[in-house]
């Protein structure tokens, strides 16, 4: 196995092309609607996996998701109990900008089964897309994986209280690639110099394209210049293309330039998964 992506999925349900923000108290109609599949584990394994890579993804999935992952070949280990249910998120999403609501349903319960699943995972690389809440466990756990000789990537999202949790710096020198996006990159810094870090930063600047610290050195690859529908999951696309690169033995420059084509083609449609492209 190539890739073992790892994380939470989610059920989309986008509502794009609004031309402005409801306001409080009143209907707002749209014509176009898309219901599709999301989360960081599940967009950036597809990316990857349409790029010719073998995949498993990790996750509390709907069975529809996970009838969906097998069509595209890719490997499922499904901890969703029954009676639990899957994660929903809608999205309301202008030309501009978009904004999110979600229930979480099984995300809330899965930390303690990741955890547990760690030990049995197998491949070359471990790709991690959710909000760690105990930081320390995290550390421990990760320590046996890389001695296991798989490398480890993660996108932790946006959350304000992370940086503040007790560990969290010490998982960052666990992470051999870190993905962040340029506000996550001041966020999380904690007033650190992302060139200091051991591992491989990388920070994703939209239709800026992006920026990667190694080994001391920056190095940048401008965007791609589309016309966007929009932007739901082009991060985790970035992710996937990014990963389907390295794995495929190709340069940091190589890898990065990857990133930002399947990242730029995901905005071609709604929602993150109707433009992710085949090799």
């Amino acid at each position: 196995m190539d890739l073992v992506s790892l994380g939470e999925t989610f059920e989309d349900i986008i509502f794009h092309d609004l031309k402005s923000w409801p306001e409080l108290g009143r209907e707002q109609r749209c014509s176009r609607l898309v219901r599709t599949w999301g989360g960081g584990a599940l967009l950036t394994a597809v990316a990857a996996a349409r790029q010719g890579r073998s995949v498993q993804v990790v996750s509390g999935l709907a069975a529809a998701a996970q009838s969906f992952l097998k069509r595209e070949n890719i490997k499922v280990r499904n901890l969703r109990r029954g009676g639990e249910a899957h994660a929903i998120t809608v999205g309301l999403s202008t030309t501009e900008d978009r904004a999110f609501v979600t229930y979480p349903g099984v995300n809330d319960q899965l930390e303690e089964r990741f955890l547990a699943a760690l030990p049995t995972l197998r491949g070359r690389h471990l790709h991690l897309a959710l909000e760690p809440r105990d930081c320390k466990a995290w550390k421990s756990a990760l320590d046996p994986v890389r001695a296991r000789g798989l490398t480890i990537s993660w996108d932790f999202g946006w959350n304000e209280e992370l940086v503040k949790r007790p560990g969290f710096h010490q998982l960052l020198d666990t992470i051999d690639f870190l993905f962040l996006n340029e506000n996550e990159a001041i966020l999380y810094s904690g007033g650190r110099d992302w060139s200091r870090r051991s591992g491989t930063t990388i920070i994703k600047l939209g239709k800026n394209g992006c920026q990667a610290w190694q080994g001391g050195r920056k190095l940048e690859v401008p965007g791609l210049k589309v016309q966007a529908v929009d932007s739901t999951g082009a991060g985790d696309a970035f992710n996937g293309g990014f990963l389907a690169a390295m794995l495929d033995s190709q340069d940091l420059r190589a890898s990065l330039q990857l990133g930002n084509r399947i990242g730029a083609a995901s905005t071609l449609c709604a929602g993150g998964l109707e433009g992710l492209p085949r090799a």
